[in-house]
């Protein structure tokens, strides 16, 4: 009976030695190319050259080297097929029982020479045959794939079966990452050529995702949940947070920390604060210090803030954790921490305490519906006043164009009816959710408790009637900002004139659902 023949072709090549060692105490042959073999050879392991095996060295610089009839036959020969084995010695082939491949990391240096065509194509057919042949693509798996062997029996059905999954998973998201890369040049190219129509959405997408984090749990206890991350281009602001403290993760809190760590970054460039309750802001603030943005952002809402998420955009110090470990706090989060403001909030065992830098741009909005996938661009926010068209008699004051800005950016991220009320860059009451803008109005006046007169008023979408208005009217707001585009614009701005206030209209709505 001959060998046990494996094929090793890898471009990270961790753990390369101490696998071929093992295979090779255990009586298996190696078969290699180019750098692996160079590797092996090195080591002092006997290996075969994959051109001695074809009998045609390796040309267009390695671009072609395995392409060869001796090394995919063997690979791919149904070994309980006579037809097939009488092919493999007509020809003088010899089974390949193990391909070992990983290909090249296009994620990282993305172009044409690093599109790998041989290696992908010993994976998907050791694959495809994997009731034969084993398939191992991550050196993770070459422990255990010794120990399997070791035992004295083959490779059992489970094992190929997910090996074989793994390593179409493999292919799958590389080539997804090579469609990104296209669709990139394709937007860069299509700027300049009118014969290339780019739509922002393109006609496929295709998302290889890999699972990196295993949650407490989904969005209720007996939900399971998982963190996964873009195998294309994994650069998410969470795979560099630092957990300096506090419980595992769960679905909730990864969630409303990404609303949190978004919205504070979105209120410029002073020290700011935001406090985040089921994905919705209750309370969010600029202010001098951070201390102070804390403190007016916490003030906000106190009793939705139990229980809730908080993000500062500077390090957090005592100013804020001595105040905020009296709070129930399920998530904080901060550039970085002072050491005794970072001891404080460590008293608290089951605060998560995440140190994190900024989170990159907002991508594709993806949701799951019944065969298949809504999907939408991101939704930036137009906070340039220039931009605004002023439409009530009064023009805004120098403060309240301040708290103006300050408001849309907050009431963007608020769940769809939403109205901010807002002053002296505070928010001071929020209505979020609500099926009427009307009903948005009310809550948000019962919050601000009397503390939104000489305030603003944001509204993310247009008053389609003015009753909603009177109500902010009727607590003192001198000040709105909407998208404006309703039938009774007009109804509206005659209110607000009436009253005296300052409207202006943006010309873009934010729906939140």
């Amino acid at each position: 009976m001959s060998a046990l023949r494996a094929l090793l072709s890898v471009h990270d090549k961790s753990g390369l030695v101490d696998l071929a060692r093992g295979l090779v105490d255990l009586g298996w042959e190696l078969l290699s190319t180019g750098g692996t073999a160079a590797v092996l050879l090195d080591a002092g392991l006997p290996v075969t050259e994959v051109a001695d095996v074809t009998g045609a060295p390796e040309i267009l610089e390695g671009r072609v080297k395995t392409l060869h009839p001796a090394i995919h036959g063997g690979i791919l020969a149904d070994r309980s097929d006579p037809a097939h084995l009488a092919d493999l010695e007509a020809r003088g082939i010899n089974p390949i029982d193990l391909v070992v491949a990983n290909l090249y990391p296009f994620a990282d240096w993305p172009g044409v020479e690093m599109i790998d065509i041989g290696g992908s194509a010993m994976v998907r057919a050791a694959a495809k045959n994997h009731a034969h042949v084993g398939v191992v693509v991550d050196p993770g798996d070459y422990p255990g794939l010794l120990d399997e062997l070791r035992s004295g029996n083959p490779l059992s059905e489970i094992t190929r079966l997910a090996l074989a999954r793994r390593a179409f998973a493999h292919t799958s998201s590389y080539d997804a990452s090579i469609v990104a890369w296209l669709d990139a040049g394709l937007l860069v190219t299509g700027a300049d050529h009118d014969a290339v129509d780019v739509s922002v959405l393109p006609d496929t997408l295709h998302l290889g995702l890999e699972r990196v984090d295993e949650l407490r749990y989904g969005e209720n206890p007996h939900q399971t949940g998982a963190r996964y991350r873009w195998a294309v281009d994994p650069t998410g602001w969470w795979d560099a947070a630092r957990l300096h403290g506090g419980k595992a993760m769960s679905y909730l809190n990864v969630l409303d920390t990404e609303a949190a760590w978004r919205l504070v970054h979105e209120l410029g460039d002073e020290p700011a604060a935001v406090v985040v309750k089921h994905t919705n802001p209750c309370g969010a603030a600029v202010a001098g210090d951070i201390g102070e943005a804390w403190t007016a952002a916490h003030a906000c809402d106190p009793t939705s803030a139990f229980g809730g998420i908080v993000a500062v955009n500077r390090p957090l110090t005592m100013a804020v954790a001595g105040p905020l470990a009296e709070v129930f706090t399920e998530v904080v989060v901060a550039p970085s921490y002072e050491s005794d403001a970072l001891d404080t909030l460590r008293a608290r065992p089951n605060l998560r305490i995440l140190e994190a830098p900024p989170p990159g741009p907002r991508l594709l909005d993806v949701r799951a519906i019944d065969g298949g996938l809504l999907v939408q661009g991101p939704d930036p926010v137009d906070d340039d006043v220039d931009d605004w068209t002023v439409v009530t008699r009064r023009e805004p004051s120098e403060t309240e164009w301040l708290d103006l800005a300050f408001a849309w950016r907050v009431v963007a991220r608020v769940t769809s009816n939403a109205i901010v009320l807002a002053r002296h860059r505070q928010t001071v009451g929020i209505g979020a959710g609500q099926q009427n803008r009307r009903d948005a109005v009310r809550l948000a006046v019962e919050k601000a408790d009397g503390r939104a007169t000489g305030g603003v008023c944001a509204s993310e979408a247009f008053f389609p009637f003015r009753d909603g208005l009177d109500t902010a009217i009727g607590v003192g707001v001198t000040a709105v900002v909407q998208p404006g585009g309703s039938v009774r614009d007009d109804e509206v701005v005659a209110a607000a004139d009436e009253a005296g206030l300052a409207m202006v209209f943006t010309g873009r709505r934010h729906f939140r659902h």
